[in-house]
């Protein structure tokens, strides 16, 4: 659902919060940042980006903790699904594969896997980003439901590799389509030696099991080159294109 932290905003009260998280969610809307071939910066895809207008909750970080705080993330997700789902629905199938992040507890939610919510019946255009707001840590099936949900046709991605908490820790390759390097390992790798042989090694790990990398922040056109000539896949970041309402294309 995107990234932000709402560290620094003013705590509001449960009805106060209640509130404001309802208009939020009437002004939700979803930005959309390509993604692009590391080689020759053709499109692949986008990854769907969570937006709010609500001057309480104005931004991603806000609006998350809040659906955290309320115990209402499934109908935050819910909502994310249904937007990315119409957007996605009327356009063509040259606009690639849709990355949406995917809550820990959106995972088990039934309308993941129903065959009459509108984002299934586009599951094999869809790649189900699991975030990294929360560990993975006692989670009880986690495996047999990722199977479920690549079964009907969803990819897998895993987010900020090499960073927070260690998602491969929980999801092996098997269980993976994607993985996205962390920021910290993409800024400013053309003049760190010690990431290039980081990058080098996660990216040699990922090919031999058959999963595909995405260099996420990129911000210049060296990083980009050197995540392209140590073998990353994909590449992702302002230097491609900022979010936009659909759709942006690669720059």
């Amino acid at each position: 659902m995107g990234q932000a932290s709402a560290a620094d905003e003013p705590t509001l009260g449960l009805v106060e919060l209640e509130a404001a998280f309802d208009r939020a969610l009437g002004t939700m809307w979803m930005a959309f940042q390509p993604i692009v071939v590391a080689s020759n910066h053709q499109r692949f895809g986008y990854e769907a980006l969570m937006r709010s207008r609500d001057p309480q909750l104005p931004h991603v970080g806000a609006l998350l903790d809040a659906a955290e705080r309320l115990e209402r993330t499934a109908l935050l997700g819910r909502a994310v699904r249904a937007q990315v789902a119409s957007t996605f629905t009327a356009a063509p199938v040259e606009r690639g594969l849709v990355f949406v992040n995917l809550h820990l507890r959106d995972l088990f939610d039934p309308t993941l896997s129903s065959p009459f919510a509108p984002l299934t019946r586009l599951a094999r255009r869809v790649v189900l980003e699991i975030t990294e707001r929360t560990s993975l840590d006692g989670v009880d099936r986690l495996g047999d439901r990722v199977a479920e949900l690549r079964e009907i046709g969803y990819g897998i991605a895993v987010d900020d590799l090499g960073g927070g908490f260690n998602r491969m820790n929980h999801l092996t390759p098997l269980d993976t389509d994607f993985v996205k390097l962390d920021m910290s390992l993409v800024r400013d790798v053309d003049s760190h030696p010690v990431k290039q042989r980081l990058v080098s090694s996660v990216i040699g790990v990922c090919k031999d099991s058959g999963v595909r990398v995405i260099g996420e922040g990129v911000e210049t056109a060296a990083e980009a080159r050197t995540l392209a000539e140590l073998g990353c896949d994909y590449l992702q970041g302002y230097l491609i294109a900022k979010p936009a309402a659909p759709f942006v294309d690669p720059l």
